[in-house]
C-alpha cells in the first residue's frame, strides 16, 4: 500500500487544480487528493491539514498566497460557521460557470453521449431570495432566549445577524417573537431534556402576494399569553394573514411535528406563479425561490412541447405547480405526490385557478404509475418527473421505459442522482439538453431540466 504524502497538523503549500461539487477546492499532494473548502480554482494557498483518510484529506486554509480574480470581500459575518451559503467568497458570476462545470463533468463521466451542459441561468438581483424561514430557537451562555440558525454540522445555534438570503421580513418577525418570549418568560425547548416550550418559528412569505404565514413549533399544547402575542405580531406586521400553533413533543430532528392549530386566519396563504394562484398550507411544499421557480417551470413546459391531444403525467407533483403550468396546453394532466395535504392543495389549487383537466392522486409514484399504466392502461404523451434528491426508483424508470412516452422532461435538484438516472434512459432516449438553473444562489445546489426525446 502506498505512503499518504500528508500528516495531520501539518501545513503545505498547495495549487488549487479544480472545485468539487460542494464549491470546495481540490488540490493534489503527489497526486493524493486534498479538499480544502473556502479556496478557488486557480489560487495558490497555505493550509493546514486537518483530516486524513486513507483515499483523501482534508486541509484548511491558512494563508491566500496567489487569490483568484473571482474571490470577493465576504459581506456576512456568520458565513464560515453558518454554512448556509457556502459560496460567498465567490463572484455570482463565476458561480454559475462552477455549477455549469459541476455538471458537465457529471456528464462526460457518466453519460454516452457527451452533450454540452447549457450555460446556468442566474438571478437578477440573487439576495433574500428565499421565501421560507426556519428558525430554531435556544438559549446563549447567559441563558437568555435567541434565534439564529444552527451552525454547520452541530446544533448550536448562532444568534440571526443579517441574512443575505432569506427575506428581510422574516427576520424581523422573528425578533419580534423572541423579544416577546423574553419579556414574558416563556421557556425554550431544550433537547437534552425534552422540556421546554418554544422549538422554533417558521415562516412563508408569498413573494408576490405579499401574504405572510406564521408558524410557532411548541412542544406542548398550550403557548403562554397567545392573545397577547397574536396582538403583537399582528399590529407589527399587518401583512400577516395567519398564524399556526404547530404542536411537535417528540424528541427529533425533524422541525414540524403533524398537528396544526389555527390561532389567527385560515391556516394558509395565497401566492402567485406565473399565470396561477397557489394556496400554500403549513405542511406543503412550495418553491423556495419562486422567481427562479417561474423561470424553472417555464423552460420545463416549453421543452415538453405540449400539444391539446397530449396526455401528460406529473410525477412528483407537490402541490400541482407545474401540472398547472402544462394544463393549458394539454388534453389532460395527472398529478402524483405521496404526501396527502399537497394533493388537496393541488386539487384546490386547480378549483381557485378554474383549471378543469387535471387529476390528483395521492400514493407513492412507483405503486400509482404502475396502477395507471397497468391497470387503468392510461399511456402518457409526455411524462414529467421532478423526484426528491434521491432521484427516480428504478421500478419508475422501468415503467417509463415500457410505456416509452414521446417526451420525458426530467426536473432535479441533485445533478447526480440527474444523470445517474439519465444513463439509464439512454438506449432508448436522445438526451436533448441539460438547462441547469440557479434557484439556490450562493450555495453549491443547483436544479437542472433535462429534456429526453425517444430515438
Amino acid at each position: 500500500m502506498r505512503s499518504i504524502p500528508v500528516e495531520k497538523n501539518k501545513e503545505y503549500i498547495v495549487e488549487i487544480i479544480d472545485n468539487g461539487f460542494e464549491g470546495e477546492g481540490i488540490a493534489k499532494v503527489d497526486n493524493f487528493t486534498i479538499f480544502v473548502s473556502g479556496a478557488i480554482k486557480g489560487e495558490t494557498v497555505k493550509i493546514l491539514i486537518v483530516k486524513v483518510l486513507t483515499s483523501h484529506a482534508f486541509g484548511k486554509v491558512l494563508k491566500i498566497i496567489n487569490q483568484s480574480k473571482s474571490r470577493q470581500e465576504v459581506d456576512c459575518n456568520t458565513y464560515k460557521r453558518c454554512g448556509g451559503c457556502n459560496m460567498r467568497h465567490i463572484k455570482y458570476e463565476y458561480t454559475l460557470i462552477m455549477k455549469q462545470n459541476a455538471v458537465q463533468s457529471l456528464v462526460n463521466k457518466t453519460l454516452k453521449n457527451k452533450i454540452q451542459v447549457k450555460p446556468t441561468i442566474g438571478m437578477k438581483n440573487p439576495f433574500h431570495y428565499r421565501n421560507k424561514a426556519q428558525y430554531p430557537l435556544g438559549v446563549n451562555k447567559e441563558n437568555e432566549p435567541i434565534v439564529g440558525v444552527f451552525a454547520q454540522r452541530s446544533h448550536e445555534i448562532i444568534p440571526m445577524q443579517k441574512c443575505l438570503i432569506q427575506n428581510t421580513i422574516s427576520e424581523k418577525i422573528a425578533k419580534t417573537i423572541v423579544e416577546f418570549i423574553k419579556s414574558n418568560n416563556i421557556s425554550i425547548y431544550n433537547e437534552k431534556t425534552g422540556k421546554g416550550i418554544f422549538r422554533h418559528i417558521v415562516i412563508k412569505v408569498g413573494v408576490k402576494s405579499d401574504e405572510i404565514m406564521c408558524i410557532l413549533v411548541i412542544n406542548g399544547k398550550i403557548v403562554p399569553k397567545e392573545e397577547q402575542l397574536i396582538q403583537v405580531l399582528t399590529t407589527k406586521f399587518p401583512n400577516i394573514k395567519t398564524i399556526v400553533k404547530n404542536i411537535n413533543t417528540k424528541n427529533t430532528n425533524v422541525i414540524m411535528g403533524k398537528e396544526n392549530i389555527n390561532l389567527y386566519g385560515d391556516g394558509y396563504i395565497k401566492d402567485i406563479l406565473g399565470d396561477y394562484t397557489f394556496k400554500i398550507s403549513p405542511h406543503s411544499f412550495y418553491q423556495v425561490n419562486p422567481i427562479q421557480a417561474e423561470r424553472l417551470y417555464n423552460i420545463g413546459v416549453e421543452a415538453a412541447k405540449i400539444t391539446s391531444n397530449d396526455i401528460v403525467f406529473d410525477l412528483y407533483c407537490g402541490i400541482g405547480t407545474i401540472s398547472l403550468f402544462m394544463a393549458k396546453y394539454a388534453k389532460k394532466v395527472y398529478g402524483v405526490e405521496i404526501v396527502e395535504q399537497a394533493v388537496e392543495d393541488a386539487k384546490e389549487n386547480a378549483k381557485i385557478n378554474n383549471v378543469d383537466n387535471t387529476e390528483f392522486i395521492a400514493g407513492d409514484t412507483e405503486i400509482v404509475l404502475d396502477d395507471l399504466v397497468n391497470v387503468k392502461r392510461i399511456v402518457p404523451d409526455v411524462v414529467m418527473v421532478d423526484p426528491p434528491r434521491k432521484g427516480l426508483d428504478n421500478k419508475s424508470i422501468e415503467n417509463i421505459l415500457k410505456i416509452r412516452p414521446d417526451r420525458v422532461v426530467y426536473i432535479s435538484c441533485n445533478p447526480a442522482t440527474l444523470v445517474r438516472d439519465l444513463a439509464k434512459f439512454e438506449d432508448v432516449y436522445d438526451v436533448g439538453k441539460i438547462q441547469p438553473v440557479d434557484m439556490f444562489p450562493f450555495t453549491a445546489h443547483v436544479e437542472c431540466v433535462s429534456v429526453l426525446n425517444l430515438k
